[in-house]
């Protein structure tokens, strides 16, 4: 199961996904996920785990801040 789709992405589902089992997302799919909440500032406005991680995955180049994303 994908957390994304074409038009639209499932915010609650990857976040009850990401808070339940630690295998059911793949890499790809958590990077996504943080990907569209940087994006969309969520995670900034979410509980402060989320900002860290988002942060964390900023630093380590798996996520890019969202203006420096390629249109």
């Amino acid at each position: 199961m994908a957390v994304a789709t074409d038009t639209e992405f499932d915010v609650v589902g990857f976040i009850m996904r990401l808070e339940g089992e630690a295998d059911d997302l793949t890499q790809d799919e958590v990077i996504e996920g943080f990907q569209y909440l940087i994006d969309t500032g969520m995670a900034w406005s979410l509980q402060g785990s989320y900002g860290r991680a988002a942060m964390s995955l900023i630093e380590q180049g798996y996520c890019t801040p969202p203006n420096e994303r390629a249109e």
